[in-house]
């Protein structure tokens, strides 16, 4: 009697179905993700999954990077800060570009377990062909851009007045790209020539024009929140029919500096919105920039996520 039960067609198939869905490892922290769908990519902050011939899943982890150096330790809720920042944005820039989002669901491509341990981190986008550098504009003289500048009196190959201060604001913003790097590495500024080297003219001059109209559109909405865009980096990809496409993430702390108006002042590294505290915290550190990355102390990380909180809040409102 009990096998004639189970050999019945529609509970053998039940069975079948709740077997697979109790033996299916998912696995999805804040550092790291396992799905049912086939990995693609594991970057420096963010997991990529196979979908289909035209779409893949992007999740945001909580995983730090710095230094282009990836650590062991989240950032709380990171992951759900960036995906709502970064769609906010997405949607307000249409109009200058268009982007990777789509309007597929996770509950149409993913089992329910598993799109609902993703919601709020996980988006579907188109597949692209990314374009190897990273469209860095900076409106103020501050990070790696000041550095240069010390050694120079240039960026990226820009030449910029004698004796400007730390953090101070550029007569216009320019267009200092870099290499994108792999996982471990380090990214480098490049010239635009250098651009137009591994894209071609067209594309790279493309890319700069909406580089500076998206930094300059953006940088008016902060400030109208009183916040400041040091500076922004931007990804680009081509589509099927090679048309360039906004990708990855935009505006968003990981990829912007982000400052308080009120407390902005030449000569000294302004309050931020950002993970600027952990670049802060880890100069003062005997450590070389490569892994293995040091331990930074929970305060610090909890203080970061305020601070990624904040600028939501601010920006996104």
């Amino acid at each position: 009697m009990f096998f004639s039960f189970i050999n019945t067609p529609a509970i053998a198939q039940s069975i079948k179905m709740n077997t697979l869905v109790r033996f299916m490892i998912i696995m999805h922290s804040n550092l790291q993700t396992k799905l049912s769908l086939p990995l693609l990519h594991r970057g420096k902050v963010r997991d990529i999954f196979d979908i289909d011939k035209d779409n893949m899943l992007i999740v945001t982890t909580d995983r730090l990077s710095a230094f282009d150096v990836v650590f062991d330790q989240p950032i709380p809720e990171k992951g759900k800060i960036l995906t709502l920042i970064a769609n906010y944005w997405f949607d307000k820039t249409e109009h200058i570009i268009q982007n990777h989002i789509t309007n597929i669901r996770l509950d149409e491509v993913l089992p329910g377990n598993e799109a609902e341990a993703l919601k709020g981190r996980a988006i579907v986008v188109k597949k692209l062909k990314p374009l190897p550098i990273e469209a860095v504009v900076r409106g103020y003289l501050i990070g790696s851009g000041w550095k240069e500048y010390l050694k120079s009196g240039s960026v990226c190959g820009i030449n910029l007045p004698p004796n400007m201060m730390l953090a101070e604001k550029l007569k216009n913003p320019i267009f200092t790209p870099s290499s994108k790097a792999a996982a471990g590495e380090h990214d480098a500024n490049i010239s635009f020539k250098e651009v137009a080297s591994l894209v071609g003219e067209d594309i790279a001059e493309q890319i700069k024009k909406i580089s500076l109209t998206l930094y300059n559109f953006a940088e008016k909405h902060a400030l109208s929140r009183s916040v400041i865009i040091a500076d922004t980096k931007f990804e680009f990809g081509l589509d099927s029919e090679n048309k360039l496409t906004l990708m990855d993430e935009i505006l968003t702390p990981d990829s912007s500096r982000f400052w308080s108006l009120a407390d902005y002042a030449t000569g000294k590294s302004p309050k931020s919105f950002d993970k600027q505290i952990i670049r802060d915290y880890l100069e003062t550190l005997d450590w070389d920039k490569t892994p293995p990355a040091p331990i930074i102390p929970e305060s610090i990380m909890n203080k970061t996520a305020e601070k990624y909180r904040d600028i939501q809040s601010i920006l996104c409102s």
